[in-house]
């Protein structure tokens, strides 16, 4: 399971720094000329924040895993994954003109970044596996 958390976060945080880069450099002009286009590259800045952040904590959960931090430490990246890929991708495709009504599902990503973070303080409280 690490290494497919290592893998994670590795092409996380690869496609954030691209998108980041797209979003400074080509999607900045194209959305200069929207009434919207300040709010639609704020999405943007911020769906690529979120994700490089958390590809770090993806590559945490495997650290986490190899120490022997099991359940809890495997619910924490698939949690990070799954949330960072739903946070960002519906700011990515609002950014781009999607309906507004993906902005009601954002915060399901959040809410499984949040239970990424509390299964890695749950981390804390049990002894890791000696392998």
């Amino acid at each position: 399971m690490e290494r497919a958390f290592i893998g994670l976060a590795g092409l996380q945080g690869f496609l954030s720094v691209a998108l980041g880069a797209f979003g400074a450099h080509g999607l900045r002009r194209v959305l200069a000329g929207l009434d919207d286009g300040a709010l639609r590259l704020s999405w943007w800045e911020t769906a690529a924040h979120y994700g490089q952040v958390h590809a770090l904590a993806i590559a945490l959960a495997a650290w986490l895993v190899s120490r022997g931090h099991g359940g809890p430490a495997r619910l924490a990246g698939v949690a990070f994954a799954a949330g960072s890929t739903v946070f960002s991708a519906t700011l990515y495709a609002m950014a781009l003109g999607a309906p507004r009504w993906l902005g009601a599902v954002t915060p399901l990503g959040g809410v499984l970044l949040l239970a990424g973070w509390a299964a890695v303080g749950a981390c804390s409280l049990r002894t890791p596996t000696i392998r």
